[in-house]
């Protein structure tokens, strides 16, 4: 309770400080070198200006965030088409997200661009459950293979969270009893020499009843976080730019359906990221230096499991636009990874080693005429123990009239892991540094129509074969490639109306993942359907308020049930958020599972029914 009390003198002073730069942050300007920028500009990495346009990316902002009342990540990523979000109960436990059908694995995750994995993870997923929201200022969503753009583990897609500069001051406090709380804090000067300076903070504790279904005991957990971020043009062209992210979360955890006592988590996770960006009128390059460490604690009935990992990135790139016609990219990437762990107890595992991978990448973008493009990504990563391996990708984007048409192959791979290279465990499993990696091929058809100024149609099909597959062999004595493969196939569509202050989103997915043997793909419903709504600006007695209401229909899924796979319900959940601007202030209420809806994800554990959160924000 240290760090909520250390957080509540925070807030005390940024209030008494709040009206020293005020004046400093009113005039904003896009470029990010005058004033406050207005906007987090992104840039995918591996493109260029003609090469971006087939990029198939989805943007959160901070504004829809808020809009949300998000307090983890889940919160955000859960609405998504496309993603189908798994948490081992409430707040705080372990989450995994399937991208299109695909291995939770497969979904590579990032900050600012660079891929945040942990080495010390058995199966290279990253727990989307340890993520909470106040740092982040968008998250940047991709959905197909991604390879060629990020490199290794983006078979399915990738996720990226910026934590850029909030040039809002505020601080904010939200919750629901006297247990559920978070408190946030963020604030932002600029010098005299004109460094752009900021910290966000933040601290959420929560306590629900057992992650395992119909548990007898509370579970619960706590998020520290810590944010600086540091910006500055040294002259017209160059900018220096640095983030230092740290978060801490204390969780309660369930062991198995049949032990939820006395097994608690302390996982850790930091990262410094520094680099430079140099502009001019027809090219963009950068170079960034990027560190993370993770260090994860799990203390089961006496017995204490430990977790550390860490990597070190460096990565140059160039982004040039030589005519109006063609656009090129090109850059370098050295990541350099080093895990180990150590489990104990009934069931002993460990593991110790490194991993280096060096990637090469370039792409270029042809406009044939206005309504023409061609774009090519390539890259090739040489591995330490897989070798070379290359992925591309291939897009070519027609607009005609009202409609435009996107045609897209591409390939992606993911190596193995540090357990699946190295590890073992009492059961007689071993490494196999002779594995190769998971590989894949997708190709995808997309179509956009504007039916009207504000009314526009999109839908997109797909489909993937992944192969060489890594599991544990028939005798479970190490780790294969298999050989049978995953077929994934599906059709996304959405129907969105925007206008100035009113937005509405419907959608539905058909989504099929199966091994060529015909079995189904565990936690992988095949439909799934909903729609997002926002209004500024709602009349009501009380004045106007910003209405947000999200609906999403997941179907029907197979999952082990604590005996056999059977299949799991359907579910409807709906959320509901209401704020409204008072004198400054932002006040929020958020209704989460509005219709009180009973059920597991994943089977045998438990999800919150309705739920009444408050808030309270204020800006200055």
């Amino acid at each position: 309770m240290k760090g909520f009390m250390l957080l509540r003198i925070f807030l005390i002073l940024i209030f008494l400080l709040s009206n020293s730069y005020a004046e400093n942050l009113k005039n904003c300007e896009w470029d990010n070198r005058k004033g406050t920028p207005c906007i987090v500009i992104s840039k995918t990495p591996n493109t260029s200006e003609f090469s971006e346009l087939g990029i198939n990316k989805i943007v959160i902002t901070k504004e829809e965030i808020d809009n949300l009342g998000a307090v983890d990540t889940n919160d955000v990523l859960k609405l998504v088409s496309g993603l189908d979000v798994f948490q081992s109960g409430t707040k705080g436990q372990s989450t995994s997200v399937f991208t299109r059908g695909s291995e939770s694995n497969h979904t590579l995750v990032m900050i600012n661009g660079i891929a945040i994995n942990d080495q010390s993870v058995t199966d290279g997923l990253h727990d989307f459950g340890q993520d909470f929201i106040q740092g982040i200022q968008k998250i940047e969503i991709y959905k197909g293979s991604s390879g060629a753009h990020f490199g290794p583990s983006a078979i399915a897609g990738a996720i990226n969270f910026i934590t850029a500069i909030d040039y809002t001051n505020s601080y904010s406090v939200n919750g629901y009893g006297l247990k559920n709380n978070s408190f946030g804090a963020n604030y932002t000067m600029i010098t005299d020499n004109d460094w752009h300076l900021n910290f966000q903070s933040s601290a959420t504790l929560s306590e629900t009843a057992s992650a395992i279904a119909d548990g007898a005991e509370y579970d619960g957990a706590e998020n520290f976080q810590v944010n600086l971020n540091s910006e500055k043009w040294i002259n017209d062209n160059l900018k220096f730019r640095s983030t230092a992210y740290s978060r801490k979360t204390v969780a309660d955890y369930d062991g198995s359906a049949t032990d939820e006592f006395g097994y608690v988590s302390d996982n850790r996770m930091y990262t410094i990221q520094t680099g430079l960006e140099h502009v001019s009128k027809k090219s963009e390059n950068n170079l960034i230096l990027h560190y993370h460490n993770y260090d994860r604690e799990y203390e089961n009935s006496g017995y204490l499991d430990e977790y550390d990992s860490e990597s070190l990135v460096i990565r140059g790139e160039s982004k040039n636009k030589s005519t109006n016609k063609f656009s090129f990219g090109y850059g370098t990437e050295y990541k350099y990874d080093w895990g180990a762990f150590e489990n104990r107890g009934s069931y002993t595992a460990s593991t110790k080693g490194h991993m280096k991978d060096l990637g090469v990448f370039g792409n270029i973008g042809y406009k044939f005429n206005e309504n023409s493009i061609l774009s090519i990504y390539l890259r090739s990563d040489d591995h330490n123990t897989t070798g070379q391996n290359e992925t591309y990708k291939v897009n070519f984007t027609k607009l005609f009239g009202k409609f435009k048409f996107g045609l897209t192959h591409s390939t992606g791979l993911r190596n193995p892991t540090l357990y699946e290279l190295y590890g073992s465990d009492n059961y007689g499993i071993g490494g196999n540094v002779n594995l190769n990696p998971e590989k894949s091929e997708t190709n995808e058809l997309s179509l956009t129509y504007n039916i009207f100024e504000n009314i526009t149609f999109n839908s997109t099909a797909y489909r993937a074969k992944v192969y060489d597959q890594i599991e544990t062999n028939a005798a479970y004595s190490k780790h294969e490639n298999q050989l049978i493969d995953i077929n994934q196939e599906g059709l996304e569509n959405e129907l969105s109306f925007n206008r100035n202050n009113e937005s509405l989103s419907i959608y539905n997915i058909f989504s099929k993942s199966r091994k060529t043997n015909g079995q189904a793909q565990a936690r992988r419903p095949d439909l799934s359907y909903g729609l997002n709504y926002f209004k500024n600006k709602v009349s009501t007695p009380l004045g106007f308020v910003n209405l947000n209401i999200n609906y999403k229909y997941t179907g029907k899924y197979v999952d082990w049930d604590g005996s056999a796979n059977s299949k799991q319900k359907s579910t409807d959940i709906v959320d509901l958020s209401i704020t409204k601007n008072f004198i400054g202030n932002t006040l929020y209420l958020k209704l989460t599972n509005l219709l009180n809806e009973r059920y597991e994800k994943p089977a045998t554990y438990s999800q919150d029914g309705r739920r009444i959160r408050f808030g309270f924000k204020r800006s200055f």
